[in-house]
């Protein structure tokens, strides 16, 4: 490459290459988002700075994101499609967007890390590879993206354990009545989506490989929040999304083993997974697909999604994870001590209140229902939270039992017949969270629980929504 090109990529990262995130401030101080300064109208007047506390469902984009994908936006162009000067620029920062993903998740040399839309697209390219006659292993407490694409397997869904040794011990015999001849996948969440309980997946993956099983380690809910490591996890693939990963654009990653994605047809067939097409006499057509992670990425690649997750990467990596784990811990304290005073909340766990977590907190509050509660909590206190089954149905249908919930509030999700309608809120932060957006919501907890809404709610289109 020419040095006015290397020039030209340099310009397009001055945000990676001019002086890094200060690690000191970033110990004590949220990370810069995008965001933070905007304000939302209330129901009952005024308006206030929003509190972003949906990180589970999307992460605010960092500043440093940003900034890194408007210096490169001028030079945007077509990936491996072109002899244009801005081509190889865009070229050039999407394979080594490919690199500093891999560094940042600890890839064995051998790994391909291959880029998709989402972390429910990596796992669906992953279930279409799977070799003939595999066997899938999954709990039932898995978000649906790890729950529901192995349809073409033989599955095998393990109860809730109640604590991480039960995970393991219910995994290993799961695994030792299994065909011993046959390949088999474990697949299993780092971090749950609903409680943030972290899961004990170095010892799975023991587990796993002890019975002759592969592991694949779904990180939507670990790669924000802790160091993931591909090789001291001693995982076989890693998924996980960039919006959650404070990096908006919808683009996902699958790093891992190469074999099977080499053995496996295209998951899409098209441009750029093909490197030789010709004309047969017969009038059909021979392809000769590609063999590295190209194979996987048919059609013109998302450049600027893929550079923003790297972005990502190396903003989390300089930051330092050790300092972001210990001001979340500080965050989740904050919550669940908040929460813990007020004696109508019910926060919801699997592992037990010791376990350790990354900040996502579920609960239900007496004498609510839990969509009637997010919004209020939105409307008169300026605060976004998720309510709901979270996408992991059968998870929160376990953990609420024979919990009782208010029928026919407002916003209160119909039930099938014989059903009880059920549902949960979830707060959510990260390294974006101020404290005071943590604080403005035990309050709120706190005033709603004692005093009621302020606003009547009406259910439109099966939301809870303010009455006009």
């Amino acid at each position: 490459m020419s040095a006015s090109l290397n020039a030209a990529v340099a310009t397009a990262a001055v945000a990676t290459d001019t002086a890094a995130i200060d690690t000191a401030a970033s110990a004590v101080e949220p990370l810069a988002v995008l965001g933070r300064d905007v304000t939302v109208p209330l129901v009952t007047g005024g308006e206030v700075s929003y509190a972003a506390l949906d990180y589970a469902a999307s992460a605010p984009a960092l500043q440093r994101v940003w900034d890194d994908v408007a210096a490169y936006a001028p030079y945007y162009g077509s990936v491996h499609r072109g002899a244009g000067y801005l081509s190889q620029l865009s070229t050039d920062l999407f394979e080594q967007s490919r690199v500093t993903v891999a560094e940042f998740l600890d890839c064995r040399p051998s790994d391909q890390v291959v880029f998709t839309r989402s972390t429910t697209d990596s796992l669906n390219l992953l279930a279409a590879v799977l070799p003939a006659d595999c066997q899938v292993f999954v709990f039932e407490t898995e978000h649906h993206a790890s729950l529901l694409p192995w349809t073409n397997a033989r599955v095998t869904y393990l109860n809730a354990p109640r604590t991480p040794a039960e995970a393991v011990a219910t995994l290993e015999r799961a695994l030792a009545g299994r065909d011993p001849y046959g390949p088999a996948l474990v697949c299993v969440t780092g971090a749950s989506n609903v409680t943030g309980e972290l899961w004990p997946v170095k010892e799975l993956a023991a587990a796993a490989h002890a019975h002759g099983a592969r592991i694949v380690l779904d990180a939507a809910q670990l790669a924000p929040h802790h160091p993931v490591s591909v090789r001291e996890l001693d995982v076989d693939w890693v998924a996980f999304s960039g919006h959650k990963l404070y990096a908006p654009f919808g683009s996902g990653v699958l790093a891992g083993r190469a074999d099977w994605l080499q053995e496996a047809e295209p998951y899409l067939a098209g441009g750029g997974a093909s490197r030789k097409v010709a004309r047969r006499e017969d009038g059909g057509v021979d392809v000769e697909w590609h063999t590295t992670a190209a194979r996987h990425e048919a059609g013109s690649p998302n450049v600027i999604g893929v550079y923003s997750i790297a972005s990502a990467c190396r903003a989390l990596t300089e930051a330092g994870f050790e300092n972001l784990v210990e001001r979340e811990r500080h965050l989740i304290a904050k919550v669940r001590e908040g929460l813990g005073e007020v004696p109508a909340v019910r926060v919801l766990s699997l592992f037990g209140d010791d376990a350790p977590r990354v900040g996502v907190i579920s609960f239900v509050v007496d004498g609510w229902n839990s969509s009637h509660f997010a919004a209020a909590l939105s409307a008169e206190y300026g605060i976004g939270v998720r309510d709901g089954l979270f996408c992991a149905h059968p998870l929160v249908r376990t953990l609420l039992g024979s919990e009782p919930q208010a029928q026919g509030e407002c916003g209160a999700p119909e039930a099938a017949p014989g059903e009880r309608s059920l549902n949960a809120i979830r707060v959510s932060f990260g390294a974006g969270t101020p404290d005071e957006h943590v604080e403005r919501f035990v309050r709120a907890v706190g005033e709603l629980v004692a005093d009621g809404a302020k606003w009547q709610y009406r259910t439109e289109e099966g939301r809870c929504v303010p009455a006009v």
